[in-house]
């Protein structure tokens, strides 16, 4: 994980050489930031150098102005055919469909495409195809960039956010979750974190649900924040979710787009890289995920500290690990940015002005129970890099002890990053990568804590990492995946790590009177 910085490291800055931008203050310029001048015309990245590699060339006509302008108009077709059909009937794509496909679940374009019929298998190839066109889509955007104008990036990214709002939650997603843990606590009075979804199976929420038998892993201001919902109708709360979400996610690429550009960076660069990247689309804004409600404050911190706002930085850094803990990672670097000591010092009094009401808001609602993240930390993916990683050593995969590796490795590479000189955000982003690699539980979407550090950092090498993730995760999360591997008779989850794993999960997806009993904590 060689830091690498500079020009010719390939990052975007505006196209001159001495003195700082205007825009730019000095505590900026302290935090490893690029340096600017004061003529304002912006020089796009080194997207050819990014995306071709030696060994190949990417062919000229796919940088033209027509390539973008197809490549943009490719990913809005691609995301409302994959609405349209989603909302047509029960499909794969659509979590328990098969069971229960509520009509405001579907949405207002659910007659579309009412009376097409295909089959599952069919199905699985043909939204593999789909997913993999956008993957392709995303690339020629990115190597067509310097000809896409601002106002059709902009316009392509909030067409294809409008038009998955108007569908349902697709693969993978947690949306009946969400509403089943603020049900659990706000409707019925049962503490998520000591309770379990399976305990208002009589409630229509149940039906909706993945996760029975498991105590909330969500942090707690989300938790809170998701109580008020319980008070609305299903279908209401329903698309008060989708709505936010959506919010959110324009505002979280709004908020990178202006680091970028306070940091001298083409701010097409960074919407293009983030906002059009599949997985953004497909499993984070079409699973209607939490993370943005992370993702928002934490990258709001950048904001804060790159305009010299310490305090601020800090309050929304601790208001993001109060929606999911791992946004903590982002603290020491925030640390390393903040020079002199004095700013240190204040973006530290932040995180303790927005650190005390929020562990009093916690105590009062909560008690001292917590998010339950040491029953997903020990679940396993099957292409989790610790699961493989022990699968290919012939320990039976993600064994406890690979785990407890991976934990010291993520460990010891923070500590060295740390340590170094350099652009603090491009070490940032190499210590989320670190944590990504760390995890046995790795979900697609996870790449997106990672995008916007690649898209702001100075590093070349970290971009093409993420960009890599990316094709990986997409790759092994296909529809069709399953198959393809049933196929060559390859599955990551049979040594006896994976049959653990997988033993834990079926029951914690399965409630029962006797396994709540069995969970401390619980009351049947």
């Amino acid at each position: 994980m060689r830091h690498e910085s500079g020009p010719s490291d390939g990052q975007p800055v505006l196209a001159s050489s001495a003195g700082a931008s205007p825009a730019l203050t000095p505590s900026a310029a302290t935090a490893g930031t690029a340096t600017a001048s004061a003529d304002t015309t912006l020089a796009l990245p080194g997207i050819g150098r990014l995306l071709r590699a030696r060994s190949f060339r990417t062919p000229q006509v796919l940088s033209t102005a027509r390539a973008g302008k197809i490549a943009l108009a490719t990913i809005v077709g691609g995301v409302l055919l994959m609405v349209l059909y989603a909302t047509h009937a029960p499909t794969i794509l659509v979590p328990r469909s098969s069971q229960i496909f509520a009509s405001w679940e579907a949405g207002p374009l659910q007659f579309v495409l009412q009376g097409v019929h295909v089959g599952t298998t069919v199905t699985s190839y043909s939204l593999s195809a789909l997913i993999l066109v956008l993957l392709a889509a995303y690339g020629v955007a990115l190597t067509a960039l310097r000809t896409l104008s601002t106002r059709a990036i902009v316009i392509t990214i909030v067409a294809a956010n409008v038009i998955l709002m108007l569908g349902p939650p697709f693969q993978l997603t947690d949306m009946g979750n969400y509403l089943g843990y603020a049900r659990l606590g706000g409707l019925h009075g049962m503490n998520p974190y000591t309770h379990v979804i399976g305990q208002e199976m009589h409630d229509p929420i149940y039906h909706f649900a993945t996760w029975d038998n498991l105590h909330s892993p969500y942090g707690e201001l989300f938790t809170a924040l998701s109580y008020p919902l319980a008070f609305l109708p299903i279908p209401v709360a329903y698309w008060v979710v989708k709505v936010v979400t959506v919010a959110l996610s324009l505002t979280f690429i709004g908020i990178v787009c202006w680091c970028a550009k306070r940091l001298g960076r083409d701010p097409r660069y960074a919407a293009v890289l983030v906002g059009l990247n599949p997985i953004y689309l497909v499993y984070a804004v079409g699973g209607f995920h939490n993370d943005f409600f992370m993702l928002v404050p934490l990258t709001a911190s950048i904001a804060f500290l790159l305009a010299g706002r310490d305090k601020s930085a800090g309050a929304m850094l601790v208001v993001a690990v109060a929606v999911k803990f791992s946004a903590v990672l982002l603290l020491p670097f925030l640390l390393v940015a903040a020079r002199p000591t004095r700013r240190r010092i204040q973006v530290l009094i932040g995180c303790a002005l927005a650190g005390i009401p929020l562990l009093v808001m916690s105590l009062l609602l909560f008690g001292f129970s917590i998010p339950n993240l040491s029953q997903q930390g020990s679940l396993l993916t099957p292409f989790s890099f610790p699961n493989l990683f022990g699968y290919f050593i012939g320990v039976g995969g993600g064994t406890s002890g690979i785990l407890r590796l991976a934990d010291v490795a993520l460990v010891v590479v923070v500590i060295i990053l740390l340590r170094r000189d350099g652009d603090w955000i491009t070490r940032a982003g190499w210590a989320t990568f670190a944590l990504i690699a760390s995890l046995a539980w790795v979900m697609p979407w996870y790449v997106i804590w990672l995008l916007p550090l690649a898209a702001l950092g100075s590093s070349e090498r970290l971009r093409r990492v993420a960009l890599g993730l990316t094709v990986f995760l997409v790759l092994v999360f296909l529809p069709s995946s399953g198959k393809v591997w049933s196929l060559v008779n390859f599955n990551p989850l049979d040594g006896s790590a994976g049959q653990a794993s997988s033993a834990l999960q079926a029951k914690l997806s399965s409630y029962s009177a006797a396994s709540s009993q069995q969970m401390p904590g619980t009351k049947p």
